[in-house]
């Protein structure tokens, strides 16, 4: 965050202060056509969301890409088959720089990278480099590595140094031991990669979360609901629920099954019994499991594991597998555009550790980033083709999804047919005549709806086992609280009872929840209505 500061402070722009729009030189400076427009998008982006959030915008976007390279090339992962940040003996002596002239990429200037070289200009030929393999990355992961013209802003503040022996990427390779990135798994089916992912964004947010709670008086405002409720799920908790919740879910509706023997934490009868679920059996592909506050997406990678030894006894091959899991099985929302990418990167990290090709057969999955419809008037453009289901369910969208950010996964969606509204909104995408209209609509709202739509048909569905760490918040404002008392009033007390009412509706009947909760809610008064609803209408 700092060194993005200090990067945005170079072309004047600060916490108080920027620049005129189409400035021409900065401290004397004169600016190259292409910082212009790079810093012209940066005024415009700061003029909208302010400051401090388009500073931590870059910032975790860098900072989630270098974690990704670092894992990737690590463990062998990277398409390109090239090091971006060490040599094959773990050395702070990027293969990327010695290869440059050899690299073949799409986009990648081969007359730039030799200027670059001939004035031995190492940073700018790294920064360079690096930027082109983000951009290629987008064919393999495109919601972790969005492509980048050279005119974005998050360009022009890419930090400098990174070279340098003290820079980010250097602390990255030089403290944390190469083995620590390493695809590691134990006897009990847990991996290490993702638990370390999950940390370092525990810290990377830890700061802001502190400030936050220790707030003495007042509300938590909707920019600072993530940081004040996200906390990383230790993997004994993760894999407890996980192991009684969608293991048991397995085990009771398939008593011989090998899997009790395989669960750390599986609770059974003193005779290590377990009930047996008649008639209801399913097929591994339809174990859907939702994490409705996924964070990083630790509870989602365990559930993995547990689904990989379900899809095995059941004759599956790993490879074919780890597609299915990802396409059938696993659900996720977030409000934290942040946490998601580093979910979506997990759950496909995983996919590469049983499926080496999983990254270049196009993966459908089912996470995402919650996104609102506070700065949209319309989901269509003026001349747009609308039959009256279409029109009605944008309008639905529309209305549903405003302030997205602060309600998230408690917004209740009706079923309706996103998949017609979905193969309609591409098909417009791919044939309508291409007006100015309707190309604002293809660059600026086209990928919104999209959004839209995902989070729609995961909202909307019913789940075999839903299991989270739920947000944690008592002091709420805004939407947020006025959402909460007009729907979920006898449960208000507390962020984490709402979402427990609200779980059980994701749920199906004879399905599992598994949660993570202070254990005040069994006792205080103001949880009364909650144990009186568990008690009476659910079962423990």
């Amino acid at each position: 965050v700092e060194q993005i500061k200090v990067k945005a402070y170079q072309y004047g722009v600060t916490d108080n202060s920027c620049p005129e729009l189409n400035t021409e030189s900065i401290n004397g400076k004169l600016l190259s056509d292409m910082e212009k427009f790079q810093l012209n998008a940066l005024i415009k982006a700061v003029n909208v969301h302010g400051y401090n959030y388009v500073i931590e915008e870059v910032a975790y976007t860098w900072f989630n890409r270098f974690i990704a390279l670092r894992y990737m090339e690590v463990n062998n992962n990277l398409p390109q088959k090239i090091r971006v940040f060490t040599n094959e003996s773990n050395e702070f002596k990027p293969e990327i720089l010695a290869e440059a002239i050899h690299l073949d990429l799409e986009g990648l200037d081969k007359q730039k990278v030799f200027d670059f070289i001939d004035t031995n200009n190492q940073d700018e030929l790294y920064k360079y480099l690096l930027l082109a393999i983000c951009n290629d990355m987008n064919k393999y992961l495109p919601e972790m590595f969005t492509a980048f013209d050279q005119q974005n802003y998050k360009v022009l503040l890419m930090p400098d140094g990174l070279l340098k022996e003290d820079s980010i990427i250097a602390k990255l390779i030089r403290e944390i031991p190469e083995e620590d990135w390493k695809e590691l798994k134990s006897d009990d089916g847990a991996s290490n990669e993702v638990t370390m992912i999950g940390w370092m964004y525990q810290y990377y947010i830890s700061q802001r979360h502190n400030e936050v709670v220790n707030i003495s008086k007042g509300t938590v405002s909707k920019e600072d609901i993530p940081a004040a409720t996200e906390l990383f799920t230790t993997d004994w908790v993760v894999r407890y629920m996980v192991d009684n919740s969608l293991g048991r879910y397995w085990i009771e509706r398939n008593p011989d099954s090998e899997l009790k023997n395989k669960l750390k934490y599986l609770a059974t009868g003193k005779d290590g019994s377990l009930p047996i679920v008649e008639n209801d059996p399913k097929k591994p592909e339809e174990l859907t499991f939702f994490d409705p506050c996924m964070g990083s997406g630790h509870i989602l990678s365990y559930a993995f594991d547990v689904l990989m030894e379900i899809y095995r006894e059941c004759g599956w091959r790993d490879r074919d597998a780890a597609v299915s899991i990802v396409e059938n099985n696993l659900y996720g929302l977030d409000i934290d555009e942040r946490a998601y990418q580093l979910a979506y990167f997990s759950i496909m990290m995983k996919g590469c550790l049983y499926n080496r090709r999983f990254l270049k057969i196009n993966v459908n999955n089912h996470l995402s980033n919650i996104v609102e419809t506070n700065d949209l008037d319309s989901l269509s453009y003026f001349g747009m083709e609308e039959n009256e289901e279409c029109k009605q369910i944008s309008t639905y969208l529309l209305d549903t999804f405003k302030d997205a950010l602060e309600l998230g996964s408690l917004i209740v969606v009706e079923t309706k047919d996103f998949e017609s509204y979905s193969s309609y909104i591409n098909n417009t995408y791919n044939t309508a005549e291409n007006t100015s209209d309707y190309y604002y609509w293809k660059t600026d709202k086209y990928g919104q709806i999209i959004k839209l739509i995902k989070q729609a048909k995961i909202l909307s569905n019913k789940y075999c086992v839903t299991t989270t760490n739920p947000p944690y918040l008592n002091k709420m404002s805004g939407e947020l609280k006025k959402y909460v008392v007009k729907n979920y009033k006898a449960y208000s007390s507390d962020l984490f009872a709402v979402f427990i009412k609200r779980n059980f509706d994701f749920t199906i009947e004879n399905g599992y929840l598994g949660f993570m909760t202070p254990f005040v809610w069994m006792f205080i008064k103001s949880y009364e209505q909650l144990r009186e609803f568990i008690i009476n209408e659910k079962s423990i």
